[in-house]
């Protein structure tokens, strides 16, 4: 069989297969040179030098530094309404009163049960009531007196008997006369110094300390009846009204000094590593959308706490408030700055790409693409500072606006 016809009916037999390669040859073929001729537009920025801060930005919650908060002591009415909120108060400004009849009932009998212990204390430590030693002085006095004569008896008697106008008999009575003289003076003066044994010394004071501090509990509970404001501030709640009713441990009172408030920040897990002590802190209110408050931090998180559904630490800072604009209790904005470099190059993040651990961008060249590796520092959501790798001013891809990915020598038209 002939070359020729061996061809002729791998032909025949094949030609589906080699029709079929042929065709595929050919797309490849053709979007080859379709993509070689494709210009892919794509948006630009050049590389330049500005400012760049990396922040941590979160909420927060303002707190008073000096707070004073007053409450019921006892369920009762509001008397008097002395202040409204927002006043500014002086220290020991009388603030509100609460009915405080019972309490100076309470207080009246307290101290008279003061004054009764202590009076019965006085007379355990002297002895007596006035009356009681009065009378033991007097028998003292009378056993003395008594003592005395039955000494100067005895010694004349014997002198006496030396001289044999006295018998043994009267000498020996004389003798016994004394001792029981003795014996009486003894007894009153113990009588005068230890009447009341130890236990009953140690059961009215005892009584006398109960008595005080149950006079001093209703000296306390008068005083929170009567508010007073314990320092110079701001009354910044008043949440009861005149003769309302209150019950115990009700607030009915809130007052700080709002010149300085705290600021306390929630930083999400991941970023609490970057906090530093002395990182400038914005604060911004969204009332006041024009102001910003500036701090730095005072306070690292030590621990990590659940808030609400956030993992977070809690950080502080004080702020200057001297036109009180800032209030309890408001919610913040909180911006910390982690670092700030000044006069650096930087790029756009969208224009920074990464691969196999290398950073780069892409230069715009000729209307084509070249990849340049190169090193960066800190970013922010928008920007990248760049440390070596780029010139100034040189002109960067950012994203494509088709499907296309970019790549090295890729023909672009840079749309503005």
């Amino acid at each position: 069989m002939s070359w020729t016809g061996n061809s002729s009916g791998f032909w025949n037999r094949n030609r589906w297969l080699v029709w079929t390669a042929g065709i595929v040859a050919g797309v490849v073929l053709l979007a080859s040179f379709m993509s070689r001729g494709e210009v892919v537009p794509v948006r630009a920025a050049m590389a330049q030098r500005t400012t760049i801060r990396s922040v941590v930005s979160t909420n927060g919650k303002v707190e008073p530094i000096e707070n004073f908060e007053a409450h019921a002591p006892v369920g009762t009415t509001v008397t008097k309404l002395l202040v409204r909120e927002g006043d500014r108060v002086q220290k020991g400004q009388l603030l509100l009163q609460l009915n405080d009849v019972e309490a100076r009932s309470e207080a009246a009998r307290a101290l008279a049960q003061v004054r009764s212990a202590q009076a019965d204390l006085s007379a355990v430590q002297s002895g007596g009531n006035r009356e009681e030693v009065l009378t033991l002085d007097s028998h003292l006095t009378q056993a003395r007196t008594e003592r005395d004569t039955a000494q100067r008896n005895l010694e004349a008697l014997r002198r006496l008997q030396k001289d044999g106008a006295a018998s043994p008999g009267e000498v020996t009575a004389a003798e016994d006369h004394l001792q029981r003289a003795n014996s009486d003076v003894t007894l009153l003066e113990q009588k005068r110094k230890g009447r009341y044994s130890s236990p009953e010394i140690v059961r009215v004071e005892a009584q006398k300390t109960e008595a005080q501090a149950a006079y001093e509990a209703a000296e306390d509970a008068l005083r929170q009846l009567n508010v007073r404001a314990p320092f110079s501030g701001i009354v910044y709640s008043l949440p009861v009204l005149q003769g309302a009713y209150v019950n115990p441990g009700d607030l009915v009172l809130q007052e700080a000094d709002l010149s300085k408030v705290r600021v306390r920040a929630f930083v999400d897990e991941p970023d609490v590593g970057r906090l530093v002590g002395g990182d400038p802190i914005e604060v911004t209110w969204d009332a006041l959308p024009d102001r910003i408050w500036h701090s730095t931090v005072t306070m690292t998180p030590a621990v990590i706490k659940l808030h609400g559904t956030r993992s977070v630490g809690e950080t502080t800072c004080v702020v200057d408030n001297p036109d009180l604009k800032l209030l309890p209790n408001v919610n913040v904005g909180i911006t910390i700055i982690t670092a700030e470099h000044h006069d650096v190059l930087t790029v756009p993040r969208e224009a920074v790409h990464q691969e196999d651990s290398r950073t780069y961008v892409y230069q715009i060249q000729n209307d084509e693409l070249r990849r340049r590796d190169v090193q960066t520092s800190i970013s922010n959501l928008t920007q990248v500072e760049v440390t070596g790798g780029l010139p100034d001013n040189l002109l960067v891809a950012l994203a494509p606006l088709n499907s296309k990915p970019l790549r090295n020598g890729l023909a672009v038209r840079v749309v503005h």
